[in-house]
């Protein structure tokens, strides 16, 4: 009894994730083969109106006008409309990072409803389309039982790559910056003047939530075999490390029912010894 409710803890996690990454994958393919799809002169036209928004939003680039994406009030708003362009059945795109075995897809806002099954776009960045004077902003929550999401988010390091993939194509990424932040200080999160950025947002730390952990990222040139050599090291990391995760904690839960089990014996000599 010990041994299954021990183990049925300990999977209850790992397979809720393992459904909700193949459903994501399922998810990023449709969107992929629908965009596949569309014909080149209306992504054109998708495009030009999202380039129009992020101008408009490079020609203002106070903090005061964004608001933190945790908020009731935020995350209440629902899906928005601004981000309609890019949509394709509710999907502005998906994003990859290879170091963390993640592929999830990107909606726009920052509902509950929205973070519950992906990552959202924070709405008053930039869209996620790359170009000079832009800076998305996506978020993501840590810690859902039944997806990782952004949960491992703080193990990336300068350096490490992500993608966006977009009606448009391929972004790139590299990170050069992390820092933590009060919920209330977005002033992190302008965009920059002849900068290309991207940064991924997230509550920190683990299960505490109390300040806001920001990841940016510069845009670099795409290429294709870079990012299909890290995914396949990451998927053989992850593989090893969950395998040596998964046979530790089945030895724990073994070595607690053989624990259990002893004391359980012990009580009954003792009862037997009584009774002599």
């Amino acid at each position: 009894m010990v041994f299954t409710v021990g183990l049925g803890i300990f999977a209850y996690p790992i397979v809720s994730n393992y459904l909700y990454e193949r459903a994501a994958d399922s998810v990023n393919n449709d969107f992929d083969s629908s965009v596949a799809k569309i014909t080149d002169s209306e992504v054109d036209e998708r495009l030009k109106l999202a380039e129009a928004y992020n101008a408009l939003l490079s020609g203002d680039s106070d903090s005061a006008a964004l608001a933190d994406p945790y908020t009731q009030e935020q995350m209440d708003a629902g899906l928005q409309e601004y981000a309609r362009m890019l949509e394709v059945s509710e999907q502005i795109g998906h994003v990859v990072i290879p170091k963390l075995a993640l592929d999830v897809p990107i909606y726009a806002g920052t509902s509950e409803a929205v973070l519950q099954k992906g990552i959202g776009h924070m709405e008053g960045t930039s869209l996620p389309i790359g170009g000079n004077n832009t800076h998305a902003v996506l978020t993501g929550h840590r810690g859902l039982p039944e997806a990782e999401l952004f949960t491992e988010l703080d193990e990336l390091e300068i350096g490490d790559k992500f993608y966006i993939k977009y009606i448009g194509g391929t972004l790139a990424y590299q990170v050069d910056q992390i820092k933590v932040v009060e919920p209330t200080d977005l002033s992190e999160l302008s965009v920059v003047q002849g900068h290309d950025y991207l940064t991924l947002l997230t509550c920190t730390p683990y299960m505490v939530n109390s300040h806001r952990l920001l990841v940016r990222a510069h845009r670099i040139e795409y290429v294709e075999a870079v990012e299909e050599n890290e995914i396949k090291e990451s998927q053989t990391n992850y593989l090893y490390r969950n395998l040596f995760y998964a046979t530790l904690a089945v030895l724990i839960i073994v070595l607690l029912w053989l624990l259990l089990h002893y004391l359980q014996n012990r009580k009954i000599r003792k009862e037997k010894d009584l009774l002599k």
